[in-house]
């Protein structure tokens, strides 16, 4: 049997998955993303993650001939190599990088929003202001580099030894790139940065055949492929972009850590700033309008570490009450940026009523981002709030005749991940329609709700 590796690393949680050639999944195997705290700054335990790796593939490889791997990652992230490896740990994109003083002279450099599509975040979310940081903190290191890697094509690297770049990476609010025209934004430019990236590839690409010294390690064929790689909110888009001619404009919510709004086909609207609306670029190099929240960070800070199951009836309570979480519950930017979260009206009363009113409020604030972006079309809920019950019919509650679908991909990137190695392809969206449940008072509850997220 045929197989499929799709490496996904998210900013919780990485993942593995063995796909057969027809796109069903034979095996899973997940791990923390932990984040260390010694060395120079907070970053990325890429030795931890690899090791983990290698062990999960030696285990695959007894399931199928393993003909291809793909990596998927989370944005905002790079990797400073020679052909040793890396000359610096991978900064953690929540590490904000240096004093005012640092900030200031980033400022002064990146692009406006115009042109590069990508908002001022906080933190090392742009990441041109991690890489400016660090050539100006430690200039002997970044002299060594000889690319800059994508974190995808980091890891495409590891397995295949092969360098490349990839535009959905390149074009994720990094201050990097100039969407409109497919080209090297006026920061790279002026920091002489054109030469440490290695040639663009196709997100599709195969780059290269596994490494000998891999080959060795885990059991999988020699001829095993390793594939360019993509952003993972870019690859929940692409069986939606693929179908887009057929079914029409659509936004597609790619939930996980962050909540995506993803609007494909919609009518151009100017984006705002300050709402932490972006244009990211798809597969195809195509700007697409997006906005963002830290959604599934958020529910977890309202919800507690183990969200416990709740009812109808709980939020039924919550509503009746008035009882409303104001944004914002993380420090990572989003249409409220800057903002303290609270809890207004009666506090929850139970742990099911926590995860109720953390349902709502990430119910809510997407509804806020699909208004606020004009997206027209379906909405499909891809990834981890699939899993939520409640997510889908609450949305429908307030979309006003808008058709809200669950895709039955849990991971949201894992289809197109795969797709990536079976170019060409038509694949089925793989979503259901949801039942829109409109509870008493709901709409108004809506209404007040941004009212006073607007006052805060």
């Amino acid at each position: 049997m045929r197989g499929t590796v799709v490496l996904d690393i998210g900013k919780t949680n990485a993942k593995l998955t063995l796909i057969d050639a027809a796109g069903k999944t034979l095996a899973e195997a997940r791990t923390p993303n932990t984040v260390k705290r010694d060395g120079p700054y907070p970053h990325h335990d890429t030795e931890r993650l690899w090791a983990w790796m290698l062990g999960q593939l030696r285990e695959l490889s007894a399931l199928a001939g393993i003909r291809a791997i793909v990596p998927v990652t989370h944005g905002a992230t790079a990797a400073l190599i020679d052909d040793a490896g890396l000359v610096l740990p991978v900064l953690d994109y929540e590490h904000v990088p240096g004093d005012a003083a640092d900030a200031a002279r980033y400022a002064a450099l990146r692009p406006a929003f115009a042109e590069s599509g990508s908002p001022q975040l906080p933190a090392g979310l742009n990441l041109g202001r991690q890489l400016e940081w660090l050539q100006a903190h430690f200039p002997a290191e970044f002299a060594r580099a000889r690319h800059v890697l994508m974190y995808p094509q980091y890891w495409a690297w590891r397995f295949s030894g092969v360098a490349a770049s990839e535009v959905t990476s390149l074009g994720c609010h990094t201050d990097l790139w100039r969407p409109a025209e497919g080209a090297w934004s006026s920061l790279v430019e002026c920091r002489g940065w054109q030469h440490l990236f290695p040639p663009r590839r196709d997100a599709w690409a195969r780059l290269g055949a596994l490494r000998a010294d891999v080959v060795a390690d885990t059991g999988l064929p020699a001829d095993c492929e390793i594939v360019c790689g993509i952003h993972d909110s870019n690859a929940s888009l692409l069986r939606h972009l693929l179908t887009l001619q057929q079914s029409g404009p659509c936004t597609v919510l790619s939930t996980g850590t962050w909540v995506i709004a993803a609007a494909l086909g919609s009518a151009t609207r100017p984006l705002d700033e300050a709402q932490d609306m972006l244009a990211n670029c798809n597969v195809f190099g195509d700007a697409v309008p997006c906005m963002r929240f830290m959604g599934g960070r958020e529910f977890g800070v309202i919800a507690g570490e183990q969200p416990a199951t709740f009812a109808a009836e709980d939020v039924e309570r919550l509503i009746a009450r008035q009882t409303m979480a104001l944004p914002c519950f993380a420090e990572t930017g989003g249409p409220f940026a800057g903002r303290v979260g609270r809890v207004d009206g009666a506090l929850p009363e139970t742990d099911a009523e926590r995860a109720a009113l953390a349902t709502l409020y990430v119910v809510l604030m997407t509804d806020h981002c699909l208004a606020s972006l004009g997206a027209s079309g379906r909405v499909v809920v891809e990834g981890a709030f699939t899993a939520n019950a409640w997510f889908g019919p609450l949305l429908a509650g307030l979309s006003e005749g808008r058709d809200v679908t669950v895709s039955d991909d849990s991971s949201g990137t894992t289809c197109g991940a795969w797709l990536l190695t079976a170019w060409g392809r038509q694949a089925e969206a793989g979503s259901a329609p949801v039942t829109p449940w409109c509870p008493a008072g709901w709409t108004d509850y809506r209404d007040a709700w941004r009212a006073a997220a607007r006052a805060a």
